[in-house]
């Protein structure tokens, strides 16, 4: 199954976001962590996290950049239980078991957003709206042949 990696092609991450994710986390939009925030009340960095950042699932930074690529059943069910147990670490979530289902569904929602063609980039836009949130994203898609040479790779900081 395909799910988002989180991408990063210059060090613009470190300067724009409170916290950056790590290049290659797995990573799902994270939206949920601006519920309680009041969009319009926010600045700096925390506002370019709400306008652009994509969750990383293991530092929980923020990320510009996501690219597709494949999952296997055993690291997406780690991202589920890593969700959870932020949910229960920062968000006060009773237990596990009842942070599960909204891990799974945060999880499922990256699931969603995947099905582009493997190592297409994505970028997330979100804004404060009359209906609440709205979010979009725009799909960046490798166009070079499937044998050619990738023009991106993940450093290590």
């Amino acid at each position: 199954m395909r799910f988002l990696r989180t991408l990063r092609l210059d060090n613009s991450d470190l300067q724009v976001f409170p916290k950056a994710a790590a290049p290659g986390e797995w990573a799902v939009p994270g939206s949920f962590a601006f519920a309680d925030s009041d969009p319009q009340t926010l600045t700096g960095k925390e506002k370019l996290a709400f306008k652009s950042g994509w969750l990383g699932t293991e530092s929980f930074g923020r990320a510009t950049l996501v690219e597709v690529v494949e999952i296997d059943e055993a690291d997406f069910f780690q991202v589920v239980e890593r969700l959870a147990q932020h949910f229960v670490e920062v968000y006060g979530a009773p237990g596990l078991t009842a942070a599960l289902p909204a891990a799974r569904a945060e999880a499922d929602d990256a699931l969603g957003l995947s099905d582009h063609k493997l190592h297409s980039l994505l970028a997330i836009e979100r804004e404060p709206g009359p209906a609440g949130l709205t979010e979009r994203v725009r799909v960046i898609r490798p166009e070079r042949a499937a044998d050619h040479a990738r023009i991106w790779e993940i450093e290590p900081d």
